[in-house]
């Protein structure tokens, strides 16, 4: 047996223990047998070397455990009540048309849209500490587990004590993140205004409630966030009619350019392990490095699996270019594929994508999207080129204006354009399907028949 995939067993078995750790409740008396169990296999049975591997895969999945319930023990919710401190407002603030969300160590707090408050601001707070909320059908509590957040404070009392306390690098970033959108702003107009902000920068602050919901309807809300199935897609797509090393530095950029947000940098990774793998033919060691990469971040934040949406966008929607875009191409191998726009590279990627992202998508949502294929077949292959070309007018407009206007009616065309296919596609009768709260067992269900075609695909028919 190889000592990559060695490896990659015992990757998968912590993996295993954090996904367990994270859905039951797993008492010490059993952890402490399953532990006793590996150490006997090594120890004793050590001259059969795939039950000593049996063994360490158990000692490695009681580590992801323990790495579980270690960071999960950690997180203590405080008691409620008025309280006074003094913070530095650790990541970009979160502005809502009436309100402002900013993260205090590790409080979340909301507060009045003005005055303005900036990363880096150092602010006396005074008011009602609570802890996050779980309601019926949300886990709000879960949602902020994953970012260290552990109490919120809405509308407290809030002093400005001073400013520029923040990373040097990461107030350039946001400075310049900031001129980006007020010059996109100046030439671009709702509602294109607001998908151009999503679909770059992931914020949807200047998308009404009315096209929110049509996003929703028609199972194109991904393109209004910077998930890590659109990093993926994006990713893809530039990689087919630009060279590598070109490919990495426009995604490198493009994710400092919005922010560096851990979900973009996660999905970052994943994209370039995958890139890397396909451009020096080494397919097959793909989905090993992907693993690897996953239990990497998990040994850092034990929390991503059940409760970031994002990284478990990025990581199965990187599967889905690995195990199904060759067939998917394959199917399409009628259609052309130039360099320029690569036509088939393009839609097999996005069909990939879709149909490894579709069952995650559902759970955590209730709700599948019937003509969401079709929509994003139109809007997805476009979105690389659309994107690199808001950059290109962005910068120019900020260098030169009248380059910035010139620039801008391209760049509002394809806009309306995606616009006017959610727009259509929202009010066709069946667009959607409510499905409800779905149990978890419906997923590892879902993608067990997935895997089990795709085995049996690759062994009967493929070739």
């Amino acid at each position: 047996m190889a000592k990559s995939r060695i490896f990659l067993y015992f990757c998968l078995a912590f993996v295993g223990g954090i996904f367990a750790a994270s859905f039951l409740f797993i008492p010490q008396l059993f952890l402490l047998g399953i532990l006793i169990a590996g150490l006997f296999l090594i120890s004793v049975l050590w001259g059969y070397k795939r039950l000593v591997v049996i063994g360490f895969c158990l000692l490695f999945l009681v580590l992801g455990i323990w790495r579980y319930q270690s960071a999960d023990s950690q997180i203590v919710y405080i008691e409620e009540g008025n309280i006074e401190f003094v913070g530095i407002v650790s990541k970009e603030p979160d502005i809502r048309p009436n309100s402002i969300k900013l993260v205090v160590g590790n409080v979340l707090v909301a507060a009045s849209r003005y005055p303005e408050y900036k990363y880096g601001d150092k602010l006396k707070i005074a008011g009602l500490l609570k802890n996050p909320p779980v309601f019926d059908d949300f886990n709000y509590r879960d949602y902020l587990k994953k970012d260290g957040i552990i109490s919120v404070m809405n509308f407290p009392k809030i002093e400005l004590l001073g400013s520029g306390f923040g990373n040097p690098a990461m107030k350039v970033l946001l400075s310049f993140k900031n001129k980006f959108k007020e010059t996109t702003g100046s030439f671009i107009s709702p509602p294109q205004e607001g998908i151009l902000e999503a679909l770059v920068f992931g914020q949807e602050s200047n998308i009404s409630q009315e096209w929110k919901d049509k996003l929703n309807l028609t199972g194109t809300r991904h393109i209004a966030a910077v998930s890590g199935m659109n990093i993926t897609i994006i990713s893809s797509l530039i990689a087919s009619f630009t060279p590598f090393s070109i490919s990495i530095l426009l995604l490198f950029f493009y994710i400092l350019m919005i922010g560096a947000p851990a979900s973009a940098l996660r999905a970052f990774i994943m994209a370039v392990i995958f890139l890397s793998a396909k451009k020096f033919g080494r397919m097959s060691s793909a989905p090993r490095a992907v693993f690897v990469s996953a239990a990497f971040m998990l040994l850092l934040n034990p929390f991503l699996l059940a409760k970031d949406v994002g990284f478990q966008l990025s990581f199965l929607a990187i599967l889905g270019l690995i195990y199904l875009q060759p067939y998917f191409s394959h199917w399409l191998k009628f259609l052309p594929n130039p360099k320029i726009f690569p036509l088939r590279a393009t839609l097999s990627a996005t069909l990939a994508a879709q149909v490894f992202t579709l069952p995650i998508l559902v759970y955590n949502f209730g709700r599948i999207s019937l003509l969401s294929p079709i929509a994003n077949i139109l809007i997805v292959p476009f979105l690389a080129p659309i994107t690199i070309f808001i950059f290109i007018f962005a910068i120019s407009g900020i260098i030169f204006q009248p380059l910035g206007v010139l620039l801008s009616w391209p760049i509002w065309f394809s806009l309306t354009y995606i616009i006017k296919i959610i727009d259509w596609f929202s009010y066709l009768p069946l667009a959607s399907l409510a499905v409800g709260n779905l149990h978890w067992i419906w997923l590892i269900i879902s993608y067990l028949i997935l895997g089990s075609f795709i085995w049996w695909y690759n062994k009967n028919i493929w070739k």
